[in-house]
């Protein structure tokens, strides 16, 4: 098979990180073409030959004033299948102890550091293992626990983030009611106020994934974020994210599945992000008048997204009771949330105020929402303000029986809610579809039916006890077959961190990083649909995002970036990083023939980079 890609050749290009342009060397077109005749069929063996050639392999936006040039890559298809990284259907493949090591760190970490396959062979594989399932017994990196413990929005309660996002919001319309043609869009508060919420939380994050010592927390947090994934573009949950995945997602997501359910039901950013927060019987209305009944949107995602899946044995008239189960659960109103909190307190980061784009605030309806619904100043209700900011409010939730799955739910109030998610966190489909998600993420894009089956065996008999099905799953033959290792494809956020990783890069300010994610189609907390990033290869494959990759692995690699405090390692010293050092003959001639500048470049933008 024969595809032809037209690429840009002209050394003028530029990459383009935080307003800065960074140059690329004289050098690197010979980089560029050398490194696509290397990968070409790994990355091309799944895109369309006429989509392959039609498609400029550039930056979109990116001037040019390039000639074409034209590279031939010849692909068979045993080529196709070895290198797109599709299995082997033969018998399972032994490992050596080096690939053993090498294939841990690439699955139950971000990618490896330097220095990391020496520390793993001395510990021992199981000791590591046994460490890393239980992340309270290692030592977490000074420099992240500062940066936590100096990120505002993961310390603060839900509560008042709340409160403190609506004051923001309201003193923004008062300005801008007393100024209609002039700029509302400067901070509300005093300098401190300027540092964007938004900012703080995905810096936190991308310190957190690099750096932090607790590597396989890092991962399943990454993990089940997505599965319970909630968007900062919508309103109010700019401001809850952080708190969001700090409270409901990180303490549980090696603990038991029940725990994880139950504080993101039950966590406002959750409730508002999927509208339960208007989930009221019919008749109910705000006190503006607007009348509201059943929304069915978080019963419809917590069965087909949360715990059964879509093909979970789950009706339309299921969701429809759960979502009667569910009425009634929303957000405090502020005079609730004013008392939960003992008033108003500073704004977001160090001091009062904040410095938010309209964009991000949404709807104003949205922005506002605990103003107009569930809450004791707005109602009758007699609830308290839940731990993590939730209010049950009873005078808006449907007392009548359901029948949930089969299951008769009396119709008894907020113990509703608990009964329905007992019993969906016990049911064989949910078992299933998490296992199906925890073998996709850490062994293969179609995992094997027996080892699915054996999770979902160990998650009943343990009610779901995550530490447990991840020990099941990082002892099984599967996990440690050759055929699987070095052949799922890293999403945009995998590679970067894995490039700084690798490359031992130290950052002063991630938001080029964070740039180049949202460039990628991967921006941190940014999915909008509530089913969140996917892991498997068919997700992101493409021509431009490979360009892109290998424009960001040239501007870290050759320690050209202006956002780095220091040089990368050198190209000897990261190697091991990359399959344990095993780089294919192509790949190897291309990298020994090439300058001394580009060599870690090369390395992180080869196709065994791509992988893990």
């Amino acid at each position: 098979m024969l595809n032809k890609i037209d690429i840009a050749s002209n050394q003028a290009a530029y990459c383009r990180f935080r307003g800065r342009r960074i140059k690329r060397v004289t050098a690197f077109t010979v980089f560029l073409m050398a490194t696509l005749q290397t990968s070409g069929a790994f990355f091309l063996a799944d895109i369309p030959a006429q989509a392959a050639s039609s498609k400029r392999l550039g930056r979109p936006g990116l001037a040019s004033e390039a000639s074409t040039s034209t590279i031939n890559v010849e692909t068979s298809s045993a080529d196709s299948q070895t290198l797109a990284g599709q299995v082997d259907s033969g018998p399972p493949q032994a490992m050596s102890a080096d690939q053993q090591v090498a294939h841990l760190l690439n699955r139950i970490t971000f990618g490896a550091r330097p220095g990391d396959l020496e520390a793993v062979r001395s510990q021992g594989i199981k000791n590591f293992i046994a460490a890393q399932l239980n992340p309270s017994s290692i030592a977490e990196s000074p420099e992240v626990t500062d940066r936590i413990n100096n990120t505002a929005a993961l310390q603060q309660p839900a509560t008042e983030l709340v409160m403190q996002f609506r004051s923001l919001q309201k003193a923004r319309q008062q300005a801008k009611k007393a100024n209609p043609d002039g700029d509302v869009q400067k901070p509300v508060g005093g300098e401190n106020g300027k540092k964007r919420l938004g900012q703080e939380i995905i810096e936190a994050r991308l310190d957190r994934a690099i750096n932090s010592n607790r590597q396989l927390e890092e991962v399943m947090t990454d993990f089940w974020y997505n599965h319970f994934n909630i968007s900062i573009d919508k309103g109010l949950d700019h401001a809850l994210v952080g708190a969001y995945e700090e409270q409901a997602i990180r303490p549980f997501a090696l603990g038991h599945f029940r725990d994880l359910l139950g504080a993101t039901c039950h966590h406002p950013a959750m409730l508002f992000y999927l509208d339960n927060w208007q989930n009221s019987k019919a008749g109910v209305q705000d006190r503006k008048g607007k009348e509201s009944g059943l929304n069915e949107n978080y019963a419809r995602e917590l069965m087909e997204l949360h715990t059964l899946g879509v093909d979970g044995g789950y009706t339309q008239k299921d969701v429809q009771e759960l979502a009667r189960v569910l009425t009634g659960l929303g957000l405090a109103g502020p005079r609730m949330l004013a008392g939960a909190n003992g008033g108003f307190g500073g704004g977001f980061g160090n001091g009062g105020g904040g410095n938010f784009g309209r964009r991000r605030f949404g709807p104003r309806a949205m922005v506002n929402a605990m103003a107009n619904q569930n809450g004791p100043d707005n109602s009758s209700g007699n609830g308290a303000v839940g731990s993590l900011g939730d209010y049950f409010n009873a005078s808006h939730h449907d007392f009548g029986d359901k029948v949930v799955l089969g299951q008769h739910i009396a119709g008894t109030g907020e113990q509703e809610i608990e009964q329905a998610l007992d019993m969906l966190a016990r049911h064989p489909s949910t078992a299933h579809h998490i296992a199906y998600q925890l073998a996709q993420y850490f062994v293969a894009d179609n995992p094997p039916k027996a080892l699915v089956d054996r999770l979902a065996n160990k998650f009943s008999q343990t009610d779901g006890d995550i530490k447990a099905v991840m020990s099941s799953l990082l002892d099984s033959p599967e996990f440690w077959d050759g055929r699987y290792s070095n052949d799922k494809y890293k999403s945009p956020f995998r590679y970067a961190v894995s490039v700084f990783r690798a490359s031992n890069a130290k950052a002063e300010d991630y938001m080029p990083v964070a740039q180049f994610l949202r460039l990628q189609g991967q921006p941190l907390y940014g999915c909008l649909t509530p089913d969140g990033y996917k892991n498997t290869r068919s997700a992101w494959l493409n021509p431009d995002a490979l360009m892109n990759r290998i424009n960001f692995a040239t501007t870290i690699g050759t320690g050209r970036a202006k956002f780095l405090t220091g040089p990368p390692v050198a190209f000897d010293t990261a190697r091991d990083t990359v399959n344990g050092g095993h780089l294919t003959a192509h790949t190897e001639a291309v990298i020994d023939k090439s300058p001394a500048s580009l060599k870690l470049a090369l390395l992180m933008g080869s196709p065994e980079f791509m992988r893990y």
